[in-house]
């Protein structure tokens, strides 16, 4: 149902799939992508994940603005004036090429070839969310926000990011489908599963300790995806605790 409604949208389309980390964004934008292009449509999916910026760019975020930043992640860790300007090429009808990052490595590899594209889609774990209120970020929502954040310079440059930068991208996202995990323990547990998939093919990833850590940064947005996103998104496809969807307009 949700192909037939995007082969109906008029192109050139940018199109959004938000959610958090293990919700199959990039399941679910592949399946579209091949659907669409059996039906003549040239398409292609990018992740969010792609446009991070490079290890040595966190770095120097990390030395210049917060320790944190060093990991990738969070709004301020991605080149988003690129992702910004993919989108509207892709909206000018221009060729466009589409940017790639490797997980394992933590690092951007070379784009891919230029191609055309009548619909671009985007799938992001932060997609179509607006910067919290600052009386929000007073109080940490866990460990690491009351540890390594004390003083809450951390977050409030996350929200920053994402109130200046990250808006005029994620309002090209139209329409934006969310796929809405039940609860936070929920999407742990499924990372949990996606990383031991990535030691299965690469041989290579991070430890439970170091995943249980990876996960921290992404609390907070996260959560604050519930109160924002149904308002926001177009299509919600509600999951539960076994990862099955059920679609709702």
């Amino acid at each position: 149902m949700l192909s037939r409604q995007l082969r109906a949208h008029s192109t050139p389309a940018v199109i959004g799939i938000t959610g958090a980390q293990g919700t199959g964004k990039s399941t679910l934008a592949s399946l579209l992508v091949t659907e669409l292009l059996a039906q003549g449509i040239g398409c292609a999916a990018v992740s969010l994940d792609d446009y991070y910026l490079t290890r040595q760019a966190r770095q120097q975020l990390a030395g210049t603005v917060h320790p944190l930043l060093a990991q990738r992640g969070v709004p301020g860790t991605h080149d988003i004036g690129r992702a910004l300007s993919d989108a509207r090429q892709v909206l000018a009808g221009a060729a466009v090429a589409l940017p790639r990052f490797d997980k394992a490595l933590d690092d951007s590899l070379p784009d891919r070839p230029a191609a055309q594209l009548d619909l671009l889609i985007v799938e992001g774990w932060c997609l179509g969310l607006a910067a919290e209120a600052e009386s929000g970020l007073v109080s940490p929502v866990n460990q690491l926000e009351a540890t390594e954040d004390s003083s809450g310079a951390w977050r409030r440059y996350v929200n920053q990011q994402l109130a200046a930068s990250y808006q005029p991208y994620f309002d090209l996202l139209q329409p934006l489908i969310w796929l809405k995990a039940p609860d936070w323990d929920s999407v742990c547990r499924w990372r949990a599963k996606q990383e031991q998939q990535l030691w299965q093919q690469r041989g290579t990833g991070m430890t439970t300790e170091q995943l249980a850590r990876f996960m921290l940064p992404f609390q907070r947005l996260t959560q604050l995806s519930y109160q924002q996103l149904p308002a926001r998104a177009n299509y919600t496809i509600v999951l539960n605790q076994a990862q099955q969807p059920q679609f709702s307009g």
